[in-house]
């Protein structure tokens, strides 16, 4: 390698290539360590087990109508209890036992447990946990005492290059520790989270690794590991976080009332593509493009009109949408934000006031009963709230919104998914929830239904 490197610089015919190589300046150089880190954020580091009991067939064969019409429904048909697992790991950041994990560690969880880097286990009850982010925050149960914490950091202060270690429970073998570099910021495109803005890195990141920590080298937390680009399923070197100012704002949330409320900004986005920056005559793709906005709304108040490129949010320049919703989110709500945007060519300035969503109207939330194809069901009345709770894509503001559906139910055969909203049944316009529970406790044979689906309107009839 040194012949190498000599005889490009000699190539070159400069010194700008050479290389100084020194000798260490003396033995304790050589011993540089990460351990001093390790060793003071380990212990806050922990294993979360979570499990939930399914139902399921003993014989695979009795799905099969060819088994099933020789055999009669008797083969050991009857489904029997299994209890399913997943092991994911976490990070203590309130001394009372307060542990942040990623949703999807937890998800549909029936009990959790929590396991501590000196082998004591508890139980652990969910405080909150919130799909969009795909971030849980969990107490520990029964644990009095006095707990290791990691401290956050500004992740708003990471560059790319810089020194990280993440830590976790890799495919359930124990804590382990890898290095690597942040070796990219602000990633959007990972469909990981509704709210897309990670922290990428090389430390090896592996399944068992969700939820753990990513620190920087004073030790404090910069991300939750989430999410790995990988197609054996192993670490090669892409793996991305959470960061850290996001985490405290639903840590936050979670301890102040278990509701994570965020700031509404009433308008729709969009891309900027290199032929819209070229018809906006800003020279690059940029910004966040507002498509529409909400009388009354926030965004209203502040004077932003559709066609605004919104560029900057409090001095920090955005990149597309997903960059200005996550600026958004890690303010919190309360005070204001101060946005700059293009309008017509011309620059502006506006203040953005920093409010929870309103619930108007009440969501009154219902679960439909009965055989009509609505029962199993679960629905809400559409307000604001509710549009930013459940990242709402459509554009209506006014009706009945799908917050669930039972397996198995009529509403679950009739293909009725979460999110879907109800427009009309048999011909009526549906509003509320009231109304919708109404029309589904008459008997009818037969149901004309219109539905939003993603912005689309779906028509179809059901028979029962």
């Amino acid at each position: 390698m040194a012949v190498a490197i000599g005889l490009v610089g000699a190539l070159m015919g400069g010194s700008a290539y050479a290389v100084d190589r020194t000798v260490p300046p003396s033995e304790a150089a050589l011993r540089y360590s990460f351990s001093p880190i390790v060793k003071r954020v380990s212990p806050a580091v922990v294993n979360v087990y979570a499990s939930r009991v399914v139902q399921q067939r003993v014989s695979p064969f009795m799905d099969d109508p060819f088994f099933r019409r020789f055999f009669g429904g008797d083969m050991n048909d009857a489904p029997r209890k299994r209890v399913q697992q997943s092991l994911g790991s976490g990070v203590i950041v309130d001394p009372a036992g307060v542990v942040v994990t990623n949703y999807h560690v937890i998800a549909n969880a029936d009990e959790v447990k929590v396991a501590l880097s000196d082998k004591r286990e508890y139980e652990a009850e969910v405080l909150l946990k919130d799909e969009r982010m795909d971030l849980a925050v969990l107490k520990l149960k029964d644990a009095g005492g006095h707990f290791p914490v990691v401290s956050y950091a500004d992740s708003d202060a990471l560059e790319v290059g810089d020194l990280v270690l993440a830590i976790g429970d890799p495919f359930g073998v124990g804590q382990t520790v890898t290095s690597g570099i942040v070796s990219a910021l602000a990633r959007t495109q990972i469909g990981a989270s509704d709210y897309q803005f990670f922290v990428q890195t090389d430390a090896a990141i592996n399944p068992g690794n969700s939820g753990g920590a990513l620190v920087d080298m004073d030790g404090n937390l910069v991300g939750i590991n989430t999410a790995i680009y990988s197609r054996s399923g192993g670490s090669i070197g892409i793996g991305f976080a959470i960061p850290s100012n996001m985490v405290r704002v639903v840590a936050q949330s979670a301890l102040k009332d278990g509701r994570l409320r965020l700031a509404w900004v009433g308008a729709g986005f969009q891309q900027v593509t290199p032929e819209i920056a070229e018809g906006l005559g800003i020279g690059r793709p940029r910004g966040a493009l507002v498509t529409d906005v909400e009388t009354d709304s926030p965004a209203d108040k502040a004077g932003l009109r559709s066609g605004d490129l919104v560029v900057s949010v409090d001095g920090v320049e955005v990149d597309d949408p997903n960059g200005f919703n996550y600026r958004i989110a890690t303010k919190g709500v309360g005070g204001a934000a101060k946005l700059a945007y293009i309008r017509g060519g011309k620059e502006g300035a506006t203040q953005l006031d920093l409010v929870a969503a309103p619930e108007t109207p009440a969501r009154d939330e219902r679960a439909i009963p009965g055989s009509s194809p609505f029962a199993g069901a679960t629905v809400v009345n559409l307000s604001p709230a509710v549009v930013e709770e459940q990242a709402y894509q459509g554009k209506r503001r006014k009706g009945v919104l799908i917050q669930s559906v039972d397996k198995g139910s009529p509403a679950s055969g009739v293909g009725f998914r979460p999110g879907d909203v109800v427009v009309e049944v048999n011909g009526a316009k549906v509003e509320t929830t009231a109304e919708l529970a109404k029309i589904a406790g008459q008997d009818a044979s037969r149901y004309r239904l219109v539905i939003e689906r993603g912005g689309r309107l779906i028509r179809s009839q059901v028979g029962r």
